[in-house]
């Protein structure tokens, strides 16, 4: 049995497997957007199906840091609508 890659939360720092996770993707041009897939290019974030770890992780400020840049309010609505639509 092949192992699936683990990856950890950017909101409650657990480990899981990557299919467990919403991953949120900066391409080259700096756009930010979620990947359903995991497989866009560019640099991944991610976050469990969870509205709890999406609040720690907007209250801390952690995808700013992870990004370097400012991230809209409009990524995180986008975020807890898929979150909330499971």
């Amino acid at each position: 049995m092949k192992r699936q890659p683990q990856r950890t939360c950017m909101g409650c720092n657990v480990k899981k497997d990557k299919k467990d996770f919403i991953r949120i993707v900066k391409n080259k041009d700096n756009e930010i957007s979620i990947d359903r897939t995991g497989k866009k290019d560019g640099r991944g974030a991610y976050i469990c199906d969870d509205i709890n770890c999406l609040e720690k992780l907007i209250k801390s400020k952690r995808l700013e840091k992870v990004f370097d840049m400012k991230i809209s309010e409009e990524i995180y609505e986008n975020l807890r609508g898929v979150i909330l639509d499971k």
